[in-house]
């Protein structure tokens, strides 16, 4: 900020001591600035994964959060506990491209600035959303899907999602 010698120079020219903190001013909200255009890039991120079969297809954006689930037509032939797996296992795909994607914006968007703050930022969402290895195809010993006259148990009722708030890597 200022060198030894510069204060009691400030102090003697107050047009300077202005001018320095109008300075320094306008470059904490030209940060804040780009700090909010990152923001805002990432909260419209959304990342998509399919199962290898194309049976499930998830979408989640930068928080992690399910934004978008869609099943295709050999979702059907599963039992239920390998479409959960598929769903989950898909699931984890999209969000291990969470850290690279975020990490892509704020390179655009901040370019060197603040590398302690982005580190922290970028390792805190590695550790939340870690890659994982490549899908595994289901065992051929999976038990079959249940024929249509087999008698199904009673879905659960829908729950609503939890409020996102605080959600965000923001």
């Amino acid at each position: 900020m200022t060198r030894p010698n510069e204060l009691g120079d400030l102090i003697r020219d107050p047009d300077e001591a202005q001018r320095k903190m109008d300075q320094w001013a306008q470059g904490l909200e030209d940060k804040a600035q780009r700090y909010a255009a990152a923001q805002e890039r990432t909260e419209q991120l959304r990342l998509t994964a399919s199962s290898s079969d194309g049976a499930v297809k998830v979408t989640v954006g930068a928080d992690g959060g399910v934004t978008g689930l869609e099943f295709g037509t050999k979702a059907r032939t599963y039992p239920l506990e390998e479409l959960s797996r598929q769903i989950l296992t898909t699931m984890h795909r999209a969000q291990a491209g969470i850290s690279g994607q975020v990490a892509e914006v704020m390179q655009e968007t901040l370019g060197d600035e603040d590398q302690e703050t982005r580190s922290l930022m970028i390792g805190t969402l590695r550790s939340r959303f870690p890659e994982i290895e490549e899908e595994e195809p289901a065992p051929d010993d999976a038990p079959p899907a249940p024929s249509s006259d087999t008698p199904q148990a009673p879905r659960d009722k829908r729950h609503e999602a939890p409020d996102d708030e605080g959600n965000s890597p923001w």
